[in-house]
């Protein structure tokens, strides 16, 4: 398929899958005069794109057009569609088009539903923290793609080490192949604890020190997650959603459901095993707790989007977060 669409907030995917379109299509002697990259936010960037495209390659190999950031699955006028379409039936046998953009597709609009006809659409978006299980099967298939087995434990400390950033679960798997190359048995979570970052630490660790309001400790992971260039509103967007999760648990609990497939649907957890080590957290609270913290968790994210200064915002909201557990 000439055309490719790749959507999603993870950046660091969509170029590794821009990469395997660059050395599957491009001879490298040739690649100056067939890759380029346009920042395609306008209409007429769009358009040089597509006249770029549409033009065969030079010398051996084919020609890849990357139209970054674009809009068009967002908004596209009538004549950019015409163009869209007729570029998409005239494309050279070796010249091919990739359009990305951190925005979801609008499934309403003419120029999406184009791009479904004509294109592969592909979604990288980064995993919330809180999905464990859709982390650790992330974990799973890197490592069979780089050869590197590993025992079920060993993929929940990676899960719990590196949480959802997939560069540095890539740097990560790396470094272990090497230092298991030629050994047959999988790695196990022994093995490997003396090879992750002890400093790594992740916004769902900080949920827990929030939990049990362990202060001192949380402003601690706090400072490590800021340190480590972790977004502010990501962590907030973290906690919210296993506070979220945490509420839902309780409330069912405390209607008296005891099901734990029926508690897993209701908080829309794809494993109802994962309910039993869920409750178990949730032991000691109620649910006016946890809603007095998703107020307070939601106010930080409306005062981060407003601008406030993000260390001291995020400091506050802790201690905070931390004194609505003991009350």
């Amino acid at each position: 398929m000439p055309v490719y669409f790749y959507w999603g907030d993870d950046d660091y995917q969509i170029n590794q899958a821009t990469k395997k379109l660059i050395n599957k299509y491009i001879d490298p002697l040739w690649k100056d005069f067939n890759y380029i990259k346009i920042n395609a936010s306008g209409d007429l960037e769009v358009m040089d794109g597509l006249n770029q495209a549409a033009t065969a390659p030079f010398g051996m190999g084919g020609r890849l057009t990357w139209l970054a950031d674009t809009a068009i699955a967002q908004r596209c006028s009538e004549s950019l569609l015409a163009e869209l379409e007729r570029t998409f039936n005239h494309l050279p046998d070796d010249s091919y088009i990739l359009f990305t953009t951190a925005n979801k597709p609008d499934g309403r609009a003419k120029s999406t539903k184009l791009i479904q006809k004509y294109a592969k659409v592909l979604e990288f978006s980064l995993i919330p923290p809180w999905k464990t299980d859709a982390i650790a099967q992330l974990v799973k298939q890197s490592a069979v793609e780089i050869d590197l087995k590993l025992t079920n434990d060993a993929i929940d400390l990676l899960v719990d080490a590196i949480g959802s950033d997939s560069r540095r679960l890539t740097m990560e798997l790396q470094k272990l192949q090497l230092s298991h190359h030629g050994n047959a048995k999988p790695m196990t979570a022994k093995e490997i604890t003396p090879l992750i970052q002890a400093s790594a630490h992740n916004s769902l660790q900080l949920a827990g020190a929030i939990r049990t309001a362990d202060t001192s400790r949380s402003l601690s992971l706090i400072g490590e997650l800021l340190r480590n260039n972790e977004a502010g509103l990501r962590i907030c967007a973290t906690l919210v959603g296993q506070f979220r999760t945490w509420l839902w648990i309780k409330l069912m609990q405390e209607s008296g459901e005891r099901d734990d497939k029926a508690i897993a649907d209701a908080a829309e957890i794809g494993n109802p095993k994962r309910v039993y080590f869920l409750k178990q957290e949730v032991q000691g609270l109620n649910s006016q707790k946890l809603m007095r913290s998703l107020s307070i968790l939601l106010r930080l994210e409306a005062d981060l989007k407003h601008g406030k200064e993000e260390t001291a915002t995020l400091q506050t909201a802790i201690i905070e977060l931390c004194q609505a557990m003991t009350k």
